[in-house]
C-alpha cells in the first residue's frame, strides 16, 4: 500500500511539473486587464481602458469586435455575462440569449420528421441577443457612449484583414454559404475563383453591417441632442434595433430565406438581469448563470468533487480521472434532462439540483472499478418541495448505447465532416475584463457562426442556437422549443469570490466541454496550486457521454479525450475500466481568466495557448 501511495504522489509530481512550464506567460497588470479570443479585440479593449473606460466598457468594446471578427460568433447571436459590482458586492447575471421564433413549434419540427431544429440555415435560428445584451450592459454598469464603445467594431467593419482562422473557415464552408444571398456577398469576395473566401491578410469588408452600427450610433447621437441622458440614449439605439428599422429589414431578410420570423419576436424579446447561481467550495463562493444555460453543471460537480479527497488522489492519476468522469456523467445527466428556460414552465428543480445532499446521495452511486454508461438523471426533487412530475421518462431514458459515430458536440463542415477538435476548441469566445476600481466581467458569447444567414442588408448573422432544444418531452421535459423559448445553451462564464471579494473571472469555448474544462481548470488552481496560466494550459480530460447540444445530440458512452502526456500506465488502467480514449495534443479548452492578487494589489491573466486568445494588461 505504501509503494502505491508512493508512486501516486510520483504521477503527481511529475504531471504537475509538466503543468508548470507554460507556452505563453502569465499576464500581469495593476490597473487593468483585457483578454479575449482575438489579438485584435484585446486590442479593442485596451483602447477603451486608454481612454478611460472601466472594465464594462472594455468588455462590450471586445465583444463588439470579435462579433465583426466572426470569432465562432457575429452580431446576430448571444451574449451570457457576470459582473461583478464593486458597489454593491454583488455578482449580477445577464441573460441575453434568443428566443425561437413565433413560428418554430414543437409540431413544425415533428411534421417535418425531425427529432432537433437543423444545426444551420434559417430554422436553425433564435432572435439576435448579443445587440440587446451588450447595450444593456453599457446602459446599466459602463460610463462611455455607444459611438465610443463600437469605434473599433465600426473601423473593422469598414475594412480589417481578416486572419487566417476566419478566413479559411468561410472557405471550407462556401458550398453552404453560397445557398443564402446575402450571405454569398459578403462573404465570398471572389466568386468564381479556386478560392472564392478572403485570403489572410486581406481587407475585408462589411458594409451593410457597418450601416446598421451607424444608425444605432445615429440613433443615440439624436437622443442625446434631445437632452436625454447616456443610459437613455443607448437604450433608444436598443429600441430602434428590436422594434424599428432594424428589427424590419431583419424579419423580412430572414423570412425571406425560410425563417419562422414576426417582428413582434424581436419586439418582445429582453434583456434579463438575473441572480445567479452559487455554491461554495471550501470557503469560495462560485457563481454560474442558471439552467437556461448549463452553468450550473459545474456547481453540481464542485459539490460532488467538494467531498472526495482529490488531491490525495494526484492530479490527473487513474483515480482522480475517473471520479471527475464520474460526477460529469451524473451532473450532465442532469443537465440533459432537467435544465431549460427558468422563464417558461415547468419549473426547473435547482434547489434540489444544487443542495449538498443531493450531490452526496448522487457520489453514492459512483461505481469506483468502471465506467458507467447507464448513469441516469437523479431525483432532485427528495431534496426539495414537490413531487417529480416526470419519472415516468427518466425510467426509459438512456445513454449506453451510443447514439453515433463521431464526436457529439464538434462542429461538422459543408461536407459533414467533423472538423478537428483543435479547430472546435478554438470556437465561440471569452472575454475577461477588469479594472483598478473593481468591476469584474466574465462574457462567453456565441451564436451567428461561420457559416450564418445573414439577415438580409442588415449585415447581421442569424444564430443557430434553436438547435439546443428538444422537440420530445420524454428527451428533455424543460427544453422543448416553443416560441418565445430560450434554448438551453452550453455557454458558461464563471467567477468566483474569496473572502467576499473577487478571486478568478473565467470562461471557456468549447460547447459541451465549456464546464467540464472550468471545473478541472478551478480544481488545479484550488487543489494543485497551479497559477492562472498553468491551470488554462494544463492537461484535462473530456467526457462524450453526455448527449451533445449540437447538430443529432450524440452521445458516446465512455469516450474519453485525454492529453498526449498521459503515461501508457494510466491509458491501459483506463482503458481496463471501459474508456475508449482519444489522445490529443490539447485538452484544456481554450480558457480565459483572471486572479485578483489581493496580497500585492494586481491581476493575473491568464489566456489560452490553444487559438488565436490574447490578453493586454496594465
Amino acid at each position: 500500500m505504501k509503494k502505491l501511495v508512493l508512486f501516486s504522489l510520483l504521477v503527481a509530481t511529475s504531471l504537475h511539473t509538466i503543468a508548470q512550464r507554460t507556452q505563453k506567460p502569465v499576464l500581469h497588470g495593476k490597473h487593468w486587464m483585457a483578454i479575449t479570443g482575438k489579438p485584435l479585440g484585446a486590442t479593442a479593449g485596451a483602447m477603451i481602458f486608454n481612454q478611460g473606460g472601466n472594465a464594462v466598457d472594455a468588455a462590450c468594446a471586445m465583444l463588439a469586435a470579435t462579433c465583426t471578427m466572426w470569432d465562432v460568433l457575429s452580431w446576430g447571436g448571444e451574449t451570457q455575462a457576470l459582473i461583478y459590482n464593486p458597489n454593491t458586492k454583488k455578482v449580477i447575471g445577464i441573460n441575453a440569449l434568443g428566443v425561437a421564433p413565433s413560428g418554430a413549434t414543437a409540431e413544425y419540427f415533428k411534421e417535418k420528421d425531425m427529432k432537433y431544429p437543423p444545426q444551420y440555415g434559417p430554422l436553425a435560428a433564435v432572435t439576435p441577443g448579443t445587440p440587446g445584451g451588450l447595450m444593456t450592459m453599457l446602459a446599466e454598469y459602463g460610463t462611455m457612449s455607444l459611438k465610443d464603445v463600437f469605434g473599433p467594431a465600426m473601423e473593422m467593419a469598414a475594412g480589417y484583414p481578416i486572419e487566417a482562422q476566419a478566413a479559411d473557415g468561410i472557405e471550407r464552408q462556401k458550398k453552404r454559404i453560397k445557398e443564402w444571398p446575402y450571405s454569398k456577398k459578403i462573404f465570398l469576395p471572389h466568386l468564381g475563383e479556386e478560392r472564392e473566401a478572403p485570403e489572410a491578410g486581406e481587407v475585408f469588408k462589411q458594409l451593410d453591417l457597418l450601416a446598421t452600427l451607424q444608425k444605432l450610433v445615429n440613433t443615440e447621437a439624436e437622443a442625446l441632442k434631445k437632452g436625454k441622458s447616456r443610459k437613455e440614449a443607448i437604450y433608444a439605439a436598443y429600441d430602434r434595433f428590436y422594434k424599428g428599422d432594424i428589427a424590419d429589414e431583419y424579419v423580412r431578410g430572414a423570412n425571406e430565406q425560410g425563417g419562422l420570423f414576426k417582428k413582434s419576436d424581436l419586439e418582445n424579446w429582453k434583456v434579463y438581469i438575473e441572480e445567479p447561481d452559487v455554491t461554495n467550495y471550501k470557503g469560495i463562493d462560485v457563481y454560474k448563470l442558471t439552467s437556461w444555460v448549463q452553468g450550473p453543471v459545474m456547481l453540481q460537480s464542485l459539490n460532488m468533487a467538494e467531498q472526495l479527497p482529490l488531491k490525495d488522489m494526484g492530479y490527473n492519476s487513474v483515480k482522480y480521472i475517473h471520479a471527475l468522469y464520474q460526477i460529469m456523467n451524473m451532473t450532465f445527466a442532469d443537465r440533459d434532462f432537467y435544465y431549460g428556460d427558468p422563464y417558461f414552465p415547468p419549473e426547473e428543480p435547482m434547489q434540489g439540483l444544487l443542495s449538498k445532499e443531493y450531490a452526496k446521495a448522487r457520489l453514492e452511486e459512483i461505481n469506483w472499478e468502471k465506467n458507467d454508461p447507464e448513469v441516469k438523471p437523479g431525483d432532485p426533487y427528495k431534496f426539495q418541495q414537490g413531487d417529480n412530475p416526470y419519472l415516468k421518462y427518466i425510467e426509459k431514458w438512456t445513454n449506453k448505447e451510443p447514439s453515433g459515430d463521431a464526436m457529439g458536440w464538434a462542429p461538422v463542415d459543408a461536407n459533414g465532416e467533423f472538423l478537428n477538435i483543435n479547430d472546435f476548441y478554438t470556437g465561440t469566445t471569452s472575454i475577461q475584463a477588469t479594472d483598478e476600481e473593481g468591476w469584474v466581467v466574465s462574457i462567453t458569447p456565441s451564436g451567428g457562426w461561420i457559416p450564418a444567414v445573414v439577415a438580409g442588408n442588415t449585415g447581421i448573422g442569424m444564430s443557430q442556437r434553436a438547435q439546443s432544444f428538444v422537440v420530445n418531452e420524454s428527451e428533455n421535459p424543460y427544453n422543448v422549443i416553443a416560441p418565445g423559448k430560450r434554448p438551453r445553451a452550453t455557454l458558461t462564464p464563471a467567477m468566483a469570490l474569496k473572502d467576499g471579494k473577487p478571486y478568478i473571472s473565467m470562461a471557456v469555448q468549447g460547447g459541451d466541454g465549456q464546464d467540464q474544462n472550468l471545473l478541472q481548470f478551478f480544481l488545479n488552481m484550488v487543489e494543485f496550486d497551479m497559477n492562472v496560466q498553468q491551470a488554462a494550459e494544463a492537461a484535462n480530460i473530456n467526457s462524450y457521454q453526455m448527449r451533445g447540444s449540437f447538430g443529432e445530440h450524440k452521445t458516446e458512452p465512455g469516450r474519453m479525450l485525454i492529453q498526449e502526456s498521459t503515461p501508457p500506465y494510466v491509458r491501459a488502467k483506463l482503458r481496463e475500466m471501459g474508456y475508449q480514449l482519444q489522445i490529443r495534443e490539447r485538452t484544456s479548452g481554450p480558457i480565459n481568466a483572471i486572479f485578483f492578487d489581493w496580497e500585492h494589489g494586481t491581476f493575473w491573466g491568464g489566456s489560452s495557448n490553444h487559438g488565436e486568445d490574447y490578453g493586454i494588461g496594465w
